[in-house]
């Protein structure tokens, strides 16, 4: 599992930073989540292949998430794509986009889905065989969602000096893999734990911005392996986050102190901060476990 951060910080694009944006890649998929103005240009900076990019989930219609849109669709039209592009984003959003291809005649040489986000409560919006995301309900100042990525459970690991040994027939393997007792070649049932390992863990990744603090999404995130929370404001300017509708970097640690997170992720920085490791220090003082501060163009690696 790797993360990818194309732009962190709240509100504007500066000279040196940039609105959120991120790329996700999970069991060889890659999502785009959110994509705030300078999302192509960071994904070029970073040599993220367009033609990976087959779903973008946008959390909220809010400038600083999704006015990199419209311009990344076009270049994807002027490059020729040909395959679909998915986007799971808040109803609206559909048709803002179509409007501005309409007025611009630019309509798109490939197929370009919405999947029109609605409901208040958590539900799985997208599923292949390898992974699974669901919404995560948050509190902002219109209608948002995190999203939560999660593996599903893997095949079984073969044991290759115990499946020789046994003289297992290579036919078998696969059923192997997939749980099964088996015979060997002398017709003698074979037990699948005693040849095979179990697999990995499977990882999961929260994202959460943007929102008030929020207990009421503990249970959906709970034991997840990463979660990036929005810590917009540290405690000094609590004052600020309540109307705003955001959350200040010891709210995001005690969010992740009873989710049992992993490992927390912190962004979304207003960017009235010039020293970011006081986010860092904050969260501490809340949270023991593996703090990290998102940066633009800042990668993770998750094994």
């Amino acid at each position: 599992m790797k993360l990818t951060i194309l732009g962190c910080h709240s509100a504007t694009p500066r000279t040196n930073t940039n609105p959120t944006s991120q790329v996700l890649e999970i069991k060889n998929r890659m999502f785009l989540i959110d994509c705030g103005e300078g999302t192509q240009v960071e994904l070029r900076r970073n040599k993220i292949k367009f033609s990976r990019i087959k779903h973008i989930f946008i959390s909220h219609l809010h400038g600083d998430h999704c006015f990199g849109l419209v311009g990344l669709i076009s270049t994807f039209r002027l490059l020729g794509r040909d395959t679909d592009l998915n986007i799971y984003a808040p109803k609206g959003l559909k048709e803002v986009i179509t409007l501005q291809l309409k007025l611009s005649d630019s309509w798109t040489n490939y197929n370009l889905y919405f999947h029109e986000l609605t409901s208040k409560s958590s539900e799985l919006i997208y599923e292949d065989d390898k992974v699974e995301v669901h919404t995560i309900p948050l509190d902002h100042r219109v209608y948002t969602n995190g999203f939560l990525f999660k593996e599903k459970i893997g095949e079984r690991k073969l044991d290759m000096n115990a499946v020789l040994n046994h003289n297992i027939d290579v036919a078998y393997y696969r059923k192997l893999k997939q749980g099964f007792d088996v015979e060997d070649n002398d017709g003698n049932l074979i037990k699948n734990e005693t040849v095979t390992k179990p697999p990995l863990k499977p990882k999961s990744y929260a994202f959460c911005s943007d929102t008030a603090y929020n207990e009421s999404i503990l249970p959906i995130i709970k034991n997840v392996d990463v979660l990036y929370h929005e810590s917009t404001f540290l405690e000094k300017n609590e004052q600020l986050a309540e109307p705003t509708k955001h959350s200040t970097a010891k709210q995001a640690a005690s969010i992740a102190k009873q989710a049992n997170a992993g490992t927390l992720i912190l962004g979304h920085y207003s960017t009235r901060y010039d020293d970011l490791s006081l986010f860092k220090q904050e969260a501490s003082e809340i949270y023991s476990e593996t703090i990290k501060l998102a940066k633009d163009g800042r990668q993770f690696n998750f094994d």
